[in-house]
């Protein structure tokens, strides 16, 4: 059987599903109006199902997925944005071996993945997620023409406006509302000419219509991850020409609601997993090799071309009715579709290294030798005696039928769970070398730091281990209990939340000391004070559920928009960004004034840094809705100030190494260099941050750099009262390194980003661009991710050893100060990173086969 197919795309299952179906009503729901009306109207031939999608939900690996009929690799990832040919057999491989003529047009990366597959093709860019509209029109323009031609056995229409839409105003937004009425007066269209050429002999009578998405979206638009929202997608299919009506007895009624119009509307459930192998035998090609889903038997009798060309009864005397005669030719697929997979299983388990447990084979094998054995019983040519009735007989077939597909079913349904629980093949031996060389380096760093702290020790002084260790073991203490947490994938979502709670732990134990000893200093209690604003930041950054303007305009300020009112949050987020820089611009214009030393470099870096946060403003300004400006105003604010940012920042960063290797020695103290250099690659990298970050960066810099004052002065403090500036000792406080760790990961939650790809901010990535080029979005991307995590911290470490320096190197009697407090503090920073590392991998290998191992450790070990 030969069914001609489209398929468009859309995403969420409430997008399409009725609102009735919900506990609340939200904007974005009811909106394609045409598709609940056709499931109202037409049972017979019309159907809304859940579709299940197993994660991670990236778009590549689903698209490979829903090709292939396998189950996404993890390590697909790493090719999202730039999508190699699939190799493995899939139905577009199946489709052109068939003689199938194949068209697409919309999103591009179908080119990518199947370079050579279809007879005509009309790719779009797709990695533009500010553009809402390019591809979505070239699939408008191209898709009714093509419905009138018959050229084409399989088109495939992939609209993206709403990913985009998503991505970057969120679910609960006015563009994505636009979006989806656009996509109902398509619909209307594409149905209205579907109809029209479906009469008796027409070129769409077998024409089976799947309106569908890859995958889900959270309600701030993103997907990767394995919650509800993001695996939970929509899958609508209607058949022009209607099926008999015994197509109900199939179809079930899994769960039927009344819509808003006081019309049932039934929805179904399936497995993506389903979709290669379903759509294969609706078109009559071969199952894909690695495909191990089950023919979905709801979606495979929408088709009417599963009722045509009733024969005789398996027994060759009676005639069959509709529901027989569908359930043999349903029972015929499953039995194609069973030995497929059992052949897949066998080279599998044959040819694999690890391959399934002998236990759970032996399961599937009796499952499946059942099955076969049942089937010949089924085959077997009998008459009904002559007291039988036919009715009776036809019952009896009926239901030999009916054992049989639920024979295969329940093989098919096993291996499809093995392959979940065991899919993936872990190489033991590799992930302990590894995991051994980890530990190596945690032993090795840690000896390394033992050691100068005995060397930066003065031999004639007593020893002051007794203040040493207690912070050594807090500092210990707050690290072990972070690294311990991510055991839990509850504890991982909450990793920002734990790790605020760490940092201010840590800072409620330094005040009770200092109350205690009568000491207490105001940068303790602004300290604290910070930590209670990073608090509320990262409830706001870690928010899944955020959407609309507050998602759009990624400020923490906004989190008062309720209590002062919307036009008071409007002005607040155009106008707090501009007096955070303006602060953040005085600091860091003092910065260089005091740290760095050498005349050209200053006023280079000073003129740099005056131009980025000017063109910084001008960028805000641009995109600010209290003031006018013409369209060419608005375009150099949005592309040139951008791109003068990181040209500024690219140039300062290679003139200051440049300076620093190649400029003649000076007269400036080793420290003094070093504060320089540190100051001059702050300044150069902070820019391009605060312009990645959006509105919030000003902000998030006000706290890191107010952080870092704290840490420092703390640092000050520690060594004036532990009297190490007295004894001379240049031992770094370990309480102090573990603070400005604990800040860095607060950052990273604090601006929106989390350990899982849902988490990444590609809009970022398009800053000041329109086209894609994977090495320069990719580079930004990374910037945007590990800006105020990894970059700026590690660059600001200087700073915290120079000041120890500072306290201790009148006094010390150690040869080389500077470099040896240098190498402890980056030790340290550098054994808690590790730590935890090790820790994560230690985590992943328990939980490798944890239902979320995909989901979050496995990302959670990535970002690590």
């Amino acid at each position: 059987m030969s069914d001609s197919e489209q398929s468009l795309l859309s995403y969420r299952f409430d997008f399409v599903a009725p609102s009735t179906f919900f506990e609340e009503k939200q904007p974005w729901m009811d909106k394609l109006q045409v598709l609940q009306k056709l499931a109202a109207d037409e049972k017979n031939s019309a159907r809304i199902f859940k579709a299940l999608a197993d994660p991670p939900t990236t778009s590549l690996q689903r698209l490979k997925a829903l090709t292939t009929g396998g189950l996404p690799t993890f390590i697909d990832v790493g090719n999202s944005f730039g999508a190699p040919a699939i190799v493995e057999d899939n139905i577009m491989h199946q489709l052109v071996k068939s003689g199938k003529r194949v068209v697409m047009m919309g999103d591009d990366t179908w080119i990518q993945l199947y370079p050579e597959h279809f007879n005509k093709s009309f790719p779009y860019p797709s990695f533009n997620v500010k553009d809402l509209d390019t591809v979505d029109n070239g699939v408008i323009d191209h898709l009714l023409p093509s419905l009138h031609e018959n050229d084409w056995d399989v088109l495939i229409a992939h609209f993206l406006g709403v990913d985009h839409a998503g991505h970057i105003f969120g679910v609960d937004s006015t563009p994505m509302i636009q979006k989806l009425e656009q996509y109902n007066q398509i619909l209307e269209d594409v149905i209205d000419t579907l109809k029209s050429l479906s009469t008796p002999g027409g070129p769409h009578e077998n024409t089976l219509l799947l309106v569908m998405g890859d995958h889900g979206q959270t309600l701030n638009g993103d997907h990767g991850g394995g919650t509800a929202e993001e695996v939970e997608t929509s899958l609508f299919a209607w058949s022009p020409k209607t099926p008999p009506d015994a197509v109900l007895s199939v179809l079930g009624e899994n769960s039927c609601n009344f819509d808003l119009h006081g019309k049932e509307v039934c929805v179904s459930t399936m497995q993506q997993l389903d979709f290669a192998v379903t759509v294969s035998a609706l078109l009559g090609i071969p199952f894909p090799f690695g495909s191990i889903g089950r023919v979905n038997p709801e979606l495979y009798a929408l088709s009417a071309g599963t009722w045509d060309n009733q024969r005789t009864g398996i027994n060759a005397c009676t005639p069959q009715d509709d529901l027989v005669a569908w359930k043999m030719r349903y029972a015929e697929v499953l039995c194609v579709n069973s030995w497929q997979v059992k052949r897949y299983i066998d080279q599998y388990s044959g040819s694999s290294i690890i391959g399934f447990s002998a236990e759970y084979l032996h399961h599937v094998e009796e499952l499946y030798s059942k099955a076969q054995a049942n089937w010949s019983e089924v085959l077997k040519p009998t008459c009904p005696s002559e007291t039988a009735k036919g009715e009776e007989f036809k019952e009896s077939a009926s239901s030999a039928l009916q054992l049989q597909i639920d024979a295969y079913s329940s093989f098919l349904e096993s291996f499809a769970k093995l392959a979940r629980s065991a899919w993936t093949e872990f190489d033991l031996w590799l992930m302990g070398t590894g995991l051994l060389l980890m530990i190596l380096s945690v032993i090795t760093q840690a000896y390394i730091l033992v050691r100068l702290n005995a060397v930066c020790q003065p031999s004639d002084q007593e020893c002051p281990s007794s203040r040493i260790i207690p912070k050594l073991s807090f500092a210990f203490t707050l690290v072990t209990i972070r690294a311990a947490s991510l055991l839990s994938n509850s504890y991982i979502l909450a990793e920002g939340r734990v790790t605020n709670f760490l940092l201010a732990t840590s800072c409620i134990a330094g005040v009770w000391s200092s109350a205690t000893n009568g000491n207490f200093t105001i940068e303790e209690f602004i300290f604290l004070l910070l930590n209670i604003f990073a608090r509320f930041g990262i409830e706001l950054g870690m928010s899944k559920q955020i959407a609309g303007p507050t998602a759009t305009k990624d400020h923490p300020v906004s989190i008062i928009c309720d209590i002062f009112g919307s036009s008071f949050c409007n002005v607040s987020m155009d106008i707090f960004p501009i007096i955070s820089l303006a602060m953040v611009t005085c600091i860091v214009l003092k910065l260089i004034a005091y740290a760095v030393h050498q005349r050209f470099l200053k006023y280079f870096i000073i003129c740099g840094t005056i131009l980025s946060y000017a063109f910084i403003a001008n960028y805000w300004a641009s995109e600010s809705t209290l003031l006018s400006h013409t369209k060419a105003v608005q375009e150099i604010g949005r592309s040139l100030a951008p791109r003068f940012v990181y040209a500024i920042g690219g140039l300062s960063l290679v003139i200051s190494v440049l300076w620093r290797l190649f400029a003649p020695v000076d007269s400036l103290k080793f420290n003094k260099r070093i504060t320089s250099l540190s100051a001059a690659m702050l300044c150069s990298w902070s820019p391009t941050i605060l312009m990645l970050l959006g509105r919030q960066g000003a902000f998030v810099a006000l706290i890191c750099i107010t952080g870092a004052w704290c840490i420092i002065m703390l640092q000050q403090k520690y060594q004036k009262d532990s009297k190490l500036d007295i004894t001379g000792s240049c031992v770094a406080n370990p309480v102090s390194v573990t603070q400005w760790s604990l800040l860095a990961v607060c950052l990273f939650y604090l601006t929106g980003h989390w350990c899982t790809f849902d988490g990444l901010r590609y809009g970022a990535a398009f800053i000041g661009f329109d086209n894609f080029h994977i090495i320069r979005q990719g580079f930004l991307l990374s910037i945007d991710t590990f800006g105020v995590s990894h970059i700026l911290p590690v660059l600001s470490l200087p700073f915290v050893a120079i000041h120890c320096y500072n306290t201790a190197s009148k006094k010390s009697k150690v040869k080389d100060v500077t470099i040896n407090i240098l190498i402890q503090v980056h030790l340290m920073y550098g054994l808690i990173t590790a730590i935890t590392t090790t820790v994560t991998i230690v985590c992943v290998t328990i939980q490798r086969r944890h239902l979320m191992v995909w989901g979050l450790f496995a990302p959670k070990y990535v970002f690590d």
